[in-house]
């Protein structure tokens, strides 16, 4: 009987059309709202940064809460085994790019969502719904919090380049249509 825990022994075999669906859209949601943070990060204060803000922040959480239906899935879920070809250095560093990769999915809102309320900024999802303040308000705390989400969340713009990069790699360089076991609709 096959061990259904392991990841899948076919080499080319093609991801699930959830952890597809949960890949691209963390995707577009990570990279979108890190470039709509560094963007909106310098400009003056006024009404439309403070609503920019808000949008920021419904973007971390919605961020946060798809990472965690994402996990849950992923552990019920295993991925296909990494290909055979691949080096003992370059599969353990593609695990390790993982496990980081997932860490800061969770870091970096939640140390978003700290800052906001040390800073006295209570987080309400979509303008509707009112998130708990789960730091005491404390400039020195928000200063410290801001520093740490800022840490992270260029920590994890570099890992999604690294990840982009090895995808490339493996794509042009390496030929192995490593690539193609993430793509919608196309077979592994």
């Amino acid at each position: 009987m096959q061990d259904l825990t392991t990841p899948q022994a076919i080499p080319d075999a093609k991801y699930g059309n959830a952890a597809i669906l949960f890949h691209w859209l963390l995707a577009i949601l990570i990279i979108s709202t890190w470039c709509f943070g560094v963007y909106m990060h310098e400009l003056p204060f006024s009404p439309m940064r403070v609503k920019q803000f808000n949008w920021h922040k419904w973007a971390g959480i919605t961020i946060l809460g798809l990472s965690a239906l994402r996990l849950l899935w992923r552990l019920r879920h295993p991925p296909p085994a990494l290909p055979s070809h691949m080096s003992a250095w370059q599969q353990s560093l593609s695990r390790m790019t993982h496990v980081a990769l997932y860490g800061l999915f969770f870091a970096t809102p939640l140390a978003g969502w700290a800052y906001s309320s040390a800073a006295g900024f209570q987080v309400v999802l979509y303008g509707v719904l009112p998130l708990p303040d789960w730091v005491p308000i404390s400039k020195d705390l928000a200063d410290t919090l801001k520093g740490v989400h800022k840490f992270c969340s260029f920590s994890l713009a570099a890992l999604v380049v690294l990840h982009i990069a090895a995808a490339l790699k493996h794509q042009f360089i390496d030929h192995d249509a490593l690539l193609r076991r993430m793509i919608p609709g196309r077979q592994g």
